[in-house]
Protein backbone atom coordinates (compact mmCIF):
# COMPACT_ATOMS: atom_id res chain seq x y z
CA UNK A 1 0.00 0.00 0.00
CA UNK A 2 0.97 3.72 -0.48
CA UNK A 3 -0.63 5.02 1.78
CA UNK A 4 0.49 5.91 5.60
CA UNK A 5 -1.81 7.68 7.85
CA UNK A 6 -0.87 10.17 10.14
CA UNK A 7 -1.40 10.78 13.88
CA UNK A 8 -3.85 8.53 15.50
CA UNK A 9 -5.46 7.52 12.29
CA UNK A 10 -5.85 3.19 10.99
CA UNK A 11 -6.47 2.35 7.76
CA UNK A 12 -9.07 -0.59 8.35
CA UNK A 13 -10.26 -3.32 5.30
CA UNK A 14 -14.13 -4.24 6.11
CA UNK A 15 -14.58 -7.86 6.23
CA UNK A 16 -17.79 -8.81 4.05
CA UNK A 17 -20.57 -10.57 5.75
CA UNK A 18 -21.78 -13.52 5.38
CA UNK A 19 -23.78 -14.22 1.69
CA UNK A 20 -26.49 -16.48 3.63
CA UNK A 21 -28.39 -16.80 6.58
CA UNK A 22 -27.38 -20.04 8.61
CA UNK A 23 -30.45 -21.76 7.59
CA UNK A 24 -29.43 -21.02 4.16
CA UNK A 25 -31.41 -18.18 2.99
CA UNK A 26 -29.09 -15.94 0.52
CA UNK A 27 -29.46 -12.07 1.49
CA UNK A 28 -29.33 -9.72 -1.67
CA UNK A 29 -27.27 -7.05 -1.51
CA UNK A 30 -29.58 -4.40 -1.47
CA UNK A 31 -30.54 -6.23 2.21
CA UNK A 32 -27.00 -6.39 3.79
CA UNK A 33 -25.85 -3.97 5.60
CA UNK A 34 -22.36 -2.75 5.62
CA UNK A 35 -20.17 -4.92 8.23
CA UNK A 36 -19.05 -3.09 11.57
CA UNK A 37 -15.84 -6.04 11.34
CA UNK A 38 -12.75 -5.44 9.91
CA UNK A 39 -8.69 -5.87 9.45
CA UNK A 40 -6.58 -3.03 10.59
CA UNK A 41 -4.43 -2.62 7.33
CA UNK A 42 -1.62 0.37 8.42
CA UNK A 43 -1.77 2.73 11.56
CA UNK A 44 -0.36 5.86 12.19
CA UNK A 45 2.88 6.46 14.83
CA UNK A 46 0.09 8.57 17.04
CA UNK A 47 -1.22 11.37 19.03
CA UNK A 48 0.53 13.45 21.33
CA UNK A 49 -0.57 13.88 24.73
CA UNK A 50 -0.92 16.85 26.56
CA UNK A 51 3.33 16.97 27.08
CA UNK A 52 3.66 16.56 23.51
CA UNK A 53 4.77 13.25 24.09
CA UNK A 54 4.20 10.62 21.14
CA UNK A 55 1.48 7.77 22.86
CA UNK A 56 1.60 4.72 20.59
CA UNK A 57 -1.81 3.50 19.65
CA UNK A 58 -3.25 0.09 20.52
CA UNK A 59 -3.49 -1.39 17.25
CA UNK A 60 -1.59 -2.74 15.07
CA UNK A 61 -1.25 -3.34 11.45
CA UNK A 62 -3.63 -7.31 11.06
CA UNK A 63 -5.87 -6.93 14.09
CA UNK A 64 -9.48 -7.64 13.74
CA UNK A 65 -11.77 -4.88 14.95
CA UNK A 66 -15.32 -4.06 15.56
CA UNK A 67 -15.85 -0.46 14.90
CA UNK A 68 -19.07 1.78 14.87
CA UNK A 69 -21.74 1.69 11.89
CA UNK A 70 -20.96 5.32 10.99
CA UNK A 71 -16.97 5.53 11.54
CA UNK A 72 -15.04 6.15 9.33
CA UNK A 73 -14.38 7.99 6.10
CA UNK A 74 -14.75 5.63 2.57
CA UNK A 75 -11.96 5.86 0.47
CA UNK A 76 -10.29 4.36 -2.20
CA UNK A 77 -6.48 3.37 -2.36
CA UNK A 78 -4.86 1.36 -4.85
CA UNK A 79 -8.35 0.07 -6.21
CA UNK A 80 -9.30 -1.43 -2.87
CA UNK A 81 -12.19 0.33 -0.71
CA UNK A 82 -10.91 1.11 2.44
CA UNK A 83 -11.82 3.08 6.10
CA UNK A 84 -9.43 5.85 7.32
CA UNK A 85 -10.54 6.33 11.26
CA UNK A 86 -9.41 7.41 14.07
CA UNK A 87 -8.68 4.87 17.01
CA UNK A 88 -11.04 6.18 18.94
CA UNK A 89 -13.82 4.41 16.59
CA UNK A 90 -12.37 1.63 17.21
CA UNK A 91 -14.74 -0.40 19.86
CA UNK A 92 -12.40 -3.28 20.28
CA UNK A 93 -9.95 -6.07 18.64
CA UNK A 94 -11.26 -9.26 18.47
CA UNK A 95 -9.19 -11.98 19.77
CA UNK A 96 -8.37 -15.71 18.87
CA UNK A 97 -11.60 -15.15 16.00
CA UNK A 98 -12.87 -18.66 14.64
CA UNK A 99 -14.86 -17.64 11.54
CA UNK A 100 -18.87 -18.58 11.61
CA UNK A 101 -18.44 -21.49 8.95
CA UNK A 102 -15.88 -23.44 10.99
CA UNK A 103 -18.02 -23.00 14.63
CA UNK A 104 -21.23 -23.96 13.08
Amino acid sequence: MHFRPLHDRVVVRRIEAEEKTSGGIIIPDTAKEKPQEGEVVAVGPGARNDSGQLVELSVKAGDRVLFGKWSGTEVRIDGEDLLIMKESDILGVLDNVVPLKQAA
